[in-house]
């Protein structure tokens, strides 16, 4: 099989790693200058930074392997962070369940019923069936009471969903919860996360170049103008100005450039396509002479301009960055966002009055650089009833697939989970190649 990929992000590394080893001709197409989709960097002190902060847990067994497997193991770090949720004014750990006890933003029976509710999603196995018919609106404000709802979970999902957080259904919130506690080994109350050190670019990168090594064609700066088909059946693709002939095309690019490059699939795909909306995800990422606060994980619960402050180098050392001390503020917002046609410096004197909320102290001259990342594929909307709204990976025109994070469900998007969606795609290309050929008769 002449297999193409669009898109050379983790999910399309993963697939043609998948399809070189069964045997398959591997070509990848991307648009940008490098690897990684998503997961792409830019030099920091001499040293590669993800434009969007990245971590992993311990329960992310598939990044481990790959990473093991490329000999990149003794290289990863496993750190436990200081985390803690702004409300009020004021920083709360947000650790142990000591610490929730200590959240008097809120009342001693709302603390309780909070951790209450914690504890029993987290042993919920069965969430997807259970959930899926409510909101996470409707199911935690019965569970906690408004005034932790109000301090806690409101603004956690307005922050990440804005104007659609009240559709956002209880599964992902769910998965969340469950995900997270089911990395904490042994049933500890802490939580270890994970750091490639020198970036995860290390290990992408790594696995391009075996890849390319293997005989798999890697074209950069290439962008997919069109998908090639004709009587329900793909036969390539238009990329560069020039047409590649393929027996199979595999895309990972998120639904609304799905549509770009192939606006004619059929009616009931592109209704399902059509149907998830996304919210932009974007990062301003400070270079600072000093500490901004003393937590990695700041998640914010009071009305600031961005959701969360993640604060890298009190999780990695600020030496490994040229002594600069490095924040992301995070930011989810709808496509019609102002914030979206600014450029760094003016995102800055924009969220300028939250950044001094966090700390009073801090003036514009403790900024040695700073940049400015957005990406309009960020978040899928995680609605109730999201299982219909999961598009299949054939897409309805033979040999011609689709796998991006609109499918990773119940889970979140993450690196973990584009690898493994990557993976099944390329089984799934497979299985339909030797199927196809057995009926024809055709020797492999």
């Amino acid at each position: 099989m002449r297999a193409a990929i669009v898109g050379a992000g983790v999910a399309g590394l993963a697939a043609a790693r998948v399809l070189r080893e069964r045997g398959h001709e591997v070509t990848i197409f991307e648009g940008r200058h490098e690897v990684g989709g998503q997961v792409v960097t830019f030099p920091v002190g001499g040293e590669e930074l993800e434009c969007f902060y990245h971590h992993i847990f311990t329960s992310d067994t598939t990044v481990i392997r790959y990473i093991e497997e490329l000999g990149l193991g003794p290289h990863l770090r496993w750190i436990e962070p200081r985390n803690a949720h702004f409300v009020r004014g004021r920083m709360y750990p947000f650790v142990t369940p000591l610490d929730l006890l200590r959240f008097t933003a809120i009342p001693l029976a709302s603390r309780i019923r909070l951790g209450l509710a914690a504890l029993w999603l987290r042993r919920r196995a069965d969430g997807v069936e259970r959930y899926e018919g409510v909101t996470a609106r409707e199911w935690m404000l019965r569970a906690v009471g408004q005034r932790a709802f109000d301090a806690f979970w409101g603004p956690l999902l307005k922050g990440k969903f804005a104007d659609q957080a009240d559709q956002v259904g209880m599964v992902w919130l769910w998965n969340k919860i469950y995900l997270r506690f089911s990395s904490r080994k042994g049933g500890s109350s802490k939580e270890l996360l994970g750091y490639l050190e020198g970036s995860f670019k290390r290990y992408y990168r790594a696995l391009a170049d075996r890849l390319e090594a293997q005989g798999v064609a890697i074209h950069l700066s290439t962008p997919v103008e069109a998908i090639v088909h004709e009587a329900g059946q793909v036969h390539g693709l238009r990329a560069g100005g020039s047409y590649h002939e393929f027996d199979a095309v595999l895309m990972t690019t998120p639904n609304v450039i799905t549509l770009k490059i192939c606006p004619d699939l059929p009616p009931s795909y592109r209704d399902i396509l059509e149907r998830v909306r996304y919210q932009w995800a974007t990062c301003l990422v400070l270079a600072l002479d000093r500490p901004l606060t003393p937590y990695y994980w700041l998640s914010i619960g009071d009305d600031l301009p961005f959701v969360a402050c993640i604060e890298h180098t009190n999780f990695m050392p600020p030496e490994r960055y040229g002594g600069n001390h490095i924040v992301y503020l995070s930011n989810y917002t709808s496509p019609g966002h102002p914030v979206l046609q600014m450029d760094a410096d003016q995102v800055f004197e924009y969220y300028l009055s939250g950044i001094r909320r966090l700390n009073p102290a801090f003036d514009p001259s403790w900024v040695r650089d700073r940049w400015f990342f957005k990406d309009p594929g960020g978040q899928p909307v995680i609605t109730t009833h999201y299982s219909r709204s999961i598009p299949p990976m054939q897409t309805g025109i033979a040999g011609l697939y689709l796998a991006n994070t609109t499918q990773v469900y119940p889970e979140d998007r993450g690196q973990n989970y584009s690898l493994l969606l990557g993976e099944k795609a390329a089984g799934l290309m497979d299985e339909d190649w030797r199927a196809l050929v057995a009926r024809l008769g055709v020797g492999i």
